[in-house]
């Protein structure tokens, strides 16, 4: 009887098809959606971005105040309290709600998005330098270690990428972008569910009284929680300023590099020849700072244990080079490296606490050698600039409050994964859709869409 009733519908189907086929062929001739055709579609798309990004700068220090400027502000205010919880910059939001909302082009957009960033970083170092944790011993959420093995490689990979940017055509670049992003939210999205998964667990034996207990010697019973990350020699929660102190040095050593090179254009402390010998000498001075700076480290760096769900040690020549990697498609990309360092951090059993307070502390030095940088090179709307980098440190700022008291009174720590998760893939539609229709613009338009050379 079941297969003479799937038989049925199989044929009910099957004549449902073939009028519709058999109607669609005697009206062939008239068009089924008029003018609105997918070409027609991305051309008026086109059309409207081009209108909308070439409204002039009408003041010389700000931007007139306007409802399409408003609305960017407050949308970049959801971005930041959303990317701040995570630690990424959420220069992935930034810059398509500057371009698309604010009509602002992508030169200005950018430079703005360095200062926002800079502001949302500025609140989660402030927050996280104070903010101390029972789970993991008392210790600041900041790891210095990662750090202090994760910034000149980072740095390195920034120049390294904004080089390939320059080489590399705009299709490819968004290829790369879209295949890399997908694969990191896949990759956060699956370990917010592990995460998530554990946490349930964990509650769960609390509740029914299965959890690893240990008994005092008053006969009292308290809980403990094994971290995921534990690191050898930091015992007492003492602040490391000497690690502080070598973060700030490698900070101004690759910033005086870039402030005396320069850009490709010439614009530098010192006039030097664009894409001269001098210029490609400072360039590639970087690389053996980054490896002296990186062979100091390790030598003198105590050793780092991440247990994560498989429980095993990490190397410690892992981070330099998932940091390079890192840097590397930040600068390709054109996003903050703290978006892609996240995922890989988590992939390695870093705990998501620890994970977003180590990302948000590189993004401090990333986002504030980026922020000078236009300074000092002649940024043009530095007050608004800093309204906007207001607004994000106040948004970041009230994002780390709610997202930390939600983690206390639900225990899920997951949460900031998920907001990790969430910031990449609103990044991939936006920067990607976007990529796609000037990728489409360039083609249309007859544009040379081979291989360039960096200068």
């Amino acid at each position: 009887m079941k297969n003479q009733s799937l038989l049925r519908w199989v044929s009910l189907a099957l004549a449902i098809f073939i009028i519709l086929v058999q109607s669609h062929a005697a009206t062939q001739t008239q068009p089924i959606l008029d003018n609105l055709t997918i070409e027609s579609f991305i051309n008026r798309t086109l059309q409207w971005r081009r209108s909308s990004t070439h409204h002039p700068l009408k003041s010389h220090g700000n931007l007139k105040l306007s409802t399409s400027s408003v609305v960017a502000g407050v949308l970049s205010f959801v971005a930041a309290s959303i990317s701040s919880a995570g630690g990424v910059g959420g220069g992935g939001l930034f810059i398509p709600i500057l371009t698309i909302v604010g009509s602002l082009d992508l030169k200005t957009a950018t430079s703005f998005s360095a200062f926002m960033v800079t502001g949302g970083s500025i609140a989660n170092v402030m927050y996280n330098l104070q903010a101390k944790s029972s789970k993991f011993g008392g210790k600041t959420l900041i790891d210095y270690d990662i750090a202090l093995l994760s910034e000149p490689c980072m740095l390195l990979g920034v120049s390294v990428g904004v080089v390939c940017n320059l080489v590399l055509p705009e299709w490819l670049i968004t290829i790369m972008f879209a295949i890399f992003l997908v694969w990191s939210t896949i990759k956060t999205c699956r370990n917010g569910v592990m995460f998530w998964k554990m946490e349930s667990d964990r509650n769960l034996g609390a509740r029914n009284g299965y959890e690893n207990l240990e008994t005092g010697k008053s006969g009292e019973v308290k809980s403990v929680e094994e971290p995921l990350v534990s690191m050898e020699g930091k015992e007492t929660p003492r602040f490391p300023w000497k690690k502080l102190v070598i973060l700030i040095m490698v900070w101004f050593s690759f910033l005086i590099i870039y402030l005396i090179r320069g850009n490709r254009y010439g614009q530098g402390v010192i006039p030097l020849k664009p894409c001269g010998i001098g210029y490609w000498s400072l360039s590639l001075f970087q690389i053996p700072l980054a490896i002296a700076f990186t062979a100091w480290i390790l030598r003198r760096q105590e050793p780092i244990a991440c247990r994560g769900p498989n429980n095993r040690g990490v190397n410690k020549l892992i981070f330099p080079l998932m940091a390079l990697m890192a840097g590397g498609l930040g600068g390709l990309f054109g996003i903050g490296g703290a978006m892609l360092i996240s995922p890989l951090l988590l992939q390695l059993g870093v705990a998501p606490e620890i994970t977003a307070a180590t990302c948000s502390f590189l993004v401090f030095f990333s986002s504030t050698m980026s922020a000078f940088q236009y300074l000092l090179l002649g940024m043009d709307h530095i007050g608004t600039a800093l309204i906007f980098s207001v607004i994000c440190f106040a948004a970041s700022l009230l994002g780390l409050v709610v997202v930390q008291k939600a983690i206390k009174q639900f225990g899920r720590a997951s949460l900031i994964v998920f907001s990790v998760g969430t910031v990449m893939a609103l990044s991939v539609i936006l920067m990607t859709s976007f990529g796609a229709l000037d990728v489409w613009d360039d083609y249309s338009s007859g544009n040379y869409m081979g291989f360039k050379l960096p200068c």
